[in-house]
């Protein structure tokens, strides 16, 4: 080990009154006025800048939400129209097979209504075979029942234009005015659907009762004068 003897750290200079009262230059009463208004618009720029960014923020945000709920609706609506088309090509698929078959139908009903009622006396055979006509025709409009098929033969009905067609009308005084007198064809729905409107024949009805003239109205006033 060396015998030189160690040199002590230096001792830092004490400061001066000077440089420490240096240190209250930052105390905000030490700051003039028109520097410390300086800082204030300074701060209230900033302020007021980074005030409008979170507006123009939050009118972004805005925006981008009503963009996406209207995606969303959007979405909705476009499922909701694909169920409905979905659902309606489903229904009414068999459409223009139905308007053909019925066909067949009314070939039944013209085949039972065809053979008079003495014909079938005493002819057990021709009886056996109308029985059989019915009993097909049957079965035939319950399997057009089960695929939405429904025959329309409203005699005694009000007429209803959306499902009937007026093919002649008649005068009847016993009836309302416009009830069904006759059904010239049966016609056909498909669900909710016209397939066929029926050919029918509607009544006019008597004659409307006619209003009271002026004569008459005033004739009980006439009769209590008296």
């Amino acid at each position: 080990m060396s015998d030189e003897p160690k040199t002590p750290p230096p001792i830092p200079p004490t400061p001066s009154a000077d440089q420490a009262s240096g240190k209250m230059d930052h105390d905000p009463g030490n700051i003039p006025p028109d520097q410390m208004r300086a800082i204030i618009d300074a701060l209230q720029s900033e302020l007021d800048e980074l005030q409008g960014r979170v507006a123009a923020k939050d009118a972004q945000l805005e925006a981008a939400n009503d963009k996406v709920l209207r995606s969303y609706a959007d979405l909705d609506n476009m499922r909701k129209r694909v169920e409905r088309e979905k659902e309606e090509t489903a229904k009414y698929a068999i459409t223009k097979f139905a308007r053909d078959i019925v066909n067949v139908a009314d070939n039944f009903e013209r085949a039972i209504l065809s053979v008079p009622a003495e014909a079938k006396q005493d002819n057990p055979a021709l009886v056996a075979l109308i029985d059989g006509v019915t009993l097909t025709e049957r079965e035939f409009m319950n399997v057009l029942e089960r695929h939405g098929v429904k025959r329309v033969a409203p005699q005694g009905e009000a007429f209803n234009p959306h499902h009937h067609q007026a093919v002649m009308e008649t005068l009847n005084p016993d009836v309302a005015p416009g009830t069904v007198l006759q059904v010239f064809q049966p016609g056909y729905l498909i669900d909710d659907r016209v397939l066929r409107p029926a050919m029918v024949v509607v009544a006019t009805g008597g004659a409307k009762p006619a209003k009271p003239s002026a004569q008459s109205a005033k004739q009980p006033d006439d009769d209590e004068a008296a």
